[in-house]
């Protein structure tokens, strides 16, 4: 694993991954045929919102044909394009992942995921148990209606921008540039770390 979320960075709140976990998951890249790196972004404002987002990180790396190879800090974040305290705040976080299914078919399995913890499609900004997004999947850029890539939005979401730079400070978002620069340009009013929460990387 030669990716450089996996050599740590001066952030104190996030923690190495301990040698035995690297060794583990690259023995286990060893079932995946000519694998891409994709960034997925997970969220839940409704319930036990961390049990929720270990849940997603979880049932990802239970997918045939995908490999967790990093997951970031927890943010807690004010709802996006809403009345300022007509929702409970989102816990936030970025799962970084190998995998040799194409885009279409991780765009299920996201779905899939959102619908095992109960996720309701009834408001376009409403209250969810689980938002799980592709942000980047390779260098693929797309204006696909149905999966548009990289995420239209993400440049724009500290929420999105912040822990996936915690756990790679080198990440590029296709067509947009570095996650740093991208990063500095936005607003991080209403999203926070939350160095008291954790998520674990599966074993």
């Amino acid at each position: 694993m030669t990716r450089s979320f996996l050599q740590g960075h001066s952030d104190p709140t996030v923690q190495p991954v301990p040698a035995s976990v690297v060794e583990r998951v690259d023995a286990a890249d060893t079932t995946l045929q000519n694998p891409k790196w994709a960034v997925i972004s997970i969220g839940s404002n409704l319930g036990n919102r961390l049990e929720t987002l270990q849940g997603a990180v979880d049932a990802l790396e239970d997918t045939p044909g995908v490999r967790v190879k990093a997951v970031s800090p927890v943010y807690e974040t004010e709802p996006w394009g809403v009345e300022p305290g007509s929702q409970p705040s989102y816990f936030n976080a970025v799962v970084v992942l190998k995998t040799t299914l194409p885009p279409a078919s991780l765009l299920e399995r996201a779905h899939a995921v959102e619908e095992a913890f109960n996720r309701v499609r009834d408001e376009r900004w409403g209250p969810r148990t689980l938002d799980v997004d592709i942000v980047s999947y390779a260098d693929v850029t797309s204006d696909d209606p149905h999966l548009t890539l990289p995420h239209p939005r993400a440049h724009e979401r500290a929420f999105v921008l912040a822990p996936w730079h915690d756990v790679d400070p080198q990440a590029q978002l296709p067509g947009r540039g570095t996650v740093a620069t991208l990063l500095a340009s936005v607003t991080r009013e209403g999203v926070e770390a939350r160095a008291d929460l954790e998520l674990r990387l599966p074993e």
